[in-house]
């Protein structure tokens, strides 16, 4: 279906903006909700822009960019709160994967 890294959602905090690709449009409001305040205030806390994008194979990655005249950007904390997200959040992501891979990758999911 898609040919490179598809984004979920990102935030930017150069132009104070937040991103939801309407592909994920049948996800519950509450985790559209949830990734919004987590993307949202990630950029707030560090900087820069961040984008969740799902690879090839399903795993859904943070991926962190700054503008190089960008002399703010916390380039340390941004490493620690992906860190900090990916324990505290570790179901919810898990659960994003799993979607991806059911509806658009098509895999069959068999219970443990």
């Amino acid at each position: 279906m898609y040919q490179d890294n598809v984004v979920l959602c990102g935030a930017n905090s150069y132009e104070e903006k937040y991103y939801f690709n309407e592909d994920f449009g049948a996800l519950p409001e509450e985790v559209k909700k949830e990734l919004k305040i987590m993307c949202v205030l990630f950029v707030a806390e560090v900087g820069g822009i961040l984008l969740l994008e799902f690879e090839e194979d399903g795993t859904l990655v943070f991926q962190v960019s700054s503008r190089e005249d960008d002399f703010f950007f916390d380039e340390i904390g941004s490493g620690l709160k992906i860190k900090e997200l990916q324990k505290e959040k570790a179901e919810l992501l898990a659960s994003l994967e799993l979607f991806y891979k059911v509806f658009f990758l098509d895999e069959e999911i068999e219970n443990a």
